[in-house]
């Protein structure tokens, strides 16, 4: 693999801001995020400069990593929210235990697949910086219809918790939750 993963910094919101809309243009967008392209297109600049600065490197409560291949061009990014017991999660329900939150799993379509390994590689860093903030658990939701994503999580030691909840403006339809705990 010819890229490197690392986390962003708070300079980086406007690229920040470009992967996150080119992520809200996947065709399979409408499963895999709480938010529209358009939502996200009409934010101003002080929300994509909050949004890098609280998950840049050096952050505790969250942390946003890319995958940087040559010529400094980012092919993916994914983020660890840090969830505290006690509170609620975004879909409204108690979180039982300190636990970190996988979200916003993004890679450009030419680096996905075909052993290249940027998605592996952005969830490794993901994980390692979660076991080394003291976290034991790691969770993420999946739609119930993305089967390629559901298939990754399960590759990198994701199992399936039997948690299920509601997705967000889809009738009918559930996010499945997948977890992993510290080896």
């Amino acid at each position: 693999m010819n890229h490197v993963i690392r986390s962003i910094r708070p300079d980086e919101w406007a690229r920040v801001k470009e992967l996150r809309l080119a992520a809200l243009q996947d065709p399979v967008a409408h499963l895999a995020f709480l938010e529209t392209y358009e939502d996200a297109a009409a934010r101003h600049d002080a929300f994509w400069q909050e949004r890098a600065a609280g998950a840049a490197e050096g952050s505790t409560t969250r942390q946003q990593f890319v995958a940087e291949g040559e010529g400094g061009a980012w092919a993916g990014s994914v983020t660890v929210l840090v969830e505290e017991g006690g509170s609620r999660d975004p879909f409204g329900g108690v979180i039982e235990q300190r636990q970190g939150h996988l979200v916003g799993v993004f890679v450009r379509p030419e680096h996905r697949g075909s052993g290249v390994g940027v998605t592996r590689a952005l969830f490794d860093a993901a994980l390692q910086w979660s076991w080394g903030i003291g976290l034991d658990r790691v969770r993420l939701f999946v739609h119930e219809k993305n089967t390629r994503a559901e298939a990754f999580y399960r590759k990198a030691g994701f199992v399936p918790t039997g948690g299920t909840v509601k997705a967000p403006g889809v009738a009918g339809e559930l996010e499945l939750e997948f977890a992993i705990t510290r080896p």
